[in-house]
């Protein structure tokens, strides 16, 4: 498995290996809140220093402040996550996806999941862009009304399968609305040549 891999199985596994992580260290909070607010400051153009990005994780772990330092784990395992978060945000194949569960886990906690998510890119966003984001195109600030829309989304869904293409419609829509708000804050990279341009 490739650590570009986005198939539906790597998926799942990145997203137990974040929860391991969030269990071992007795987090209190969802990790897709975590991804989340990391893909919304990205998304709005930031880049996070190592110590910077490492506190944010505590913060949101509800861990101390020193917890990365005196982990063998965290540090290298959120600054690898970090790194991934990124390259994938970047990727010209449109293969991210935010960090949820996959559908061996019942619809309530998958939309808690998506909930969390959605919450976590909101915050991360707005940290970020700021008053920018009221200078934004519409149609980035139409996607943050239905973003927010979606973050008041109540858990106690039905499960049945009108909700579970609702859930996977929605899904889609935050994936390519995040892709959307990456695009629109960060300019996009010089291609990668290996030989001199000529002119």
């Amino acid at each position: 498995m490739s650590e570009t891999d986005t198939s539906g199985a790597a998926r799942a596994a990145e997203f137990e290996r974040w929860a391991n992580v969030f269990t071992a260290h007795k987090a209190f909070s969802h990790p897709s809140e975590l991804h989340g607010a990391l893909c919304g400051r990205l998304a709005a153009g930031s880049r996070i220093e190592e110590p910077e990005w490492l506190a944010m994780v505590c913060e949101h772990m509800g861990l101390a402040e020193n917890a990365a330092e005196e982990s063998d784990d965290l540090a290298p395992f959120m600054n690898k996550a970090y790194e991934q978060t990124l390259e994938l945000l970047k990727s010209a194949d449109m293969s991210f996806h935010p960090l949820l569960p996959d559908d061996d886990y019942a619809i309530e906690q998958r939309l808690e999941a998506l909930v969390s998510w959605v919450r976590g890119f909101l915050e991360g966003m707005a940290l970020s862009a700021g008053e920018s984001l009221g200078q934004a195109p519409d149609e980035i600030r139409e996607l943050i009304e239905d973003m927010v829309a979606i973050s008041q989304l109540s858990e106690e869904e039905e499960a049945d399968d009108e909700s579970e293409q609702q859930l996977l419609e929605i899904t889609e829509y935050i994936r390519l609305g995040a892709l959307a708000v990456f695009t629109e804050f960060n300019a996009p990279e010089p291609p990668k040549s290996d030989s001199p341009t000529l002119h």
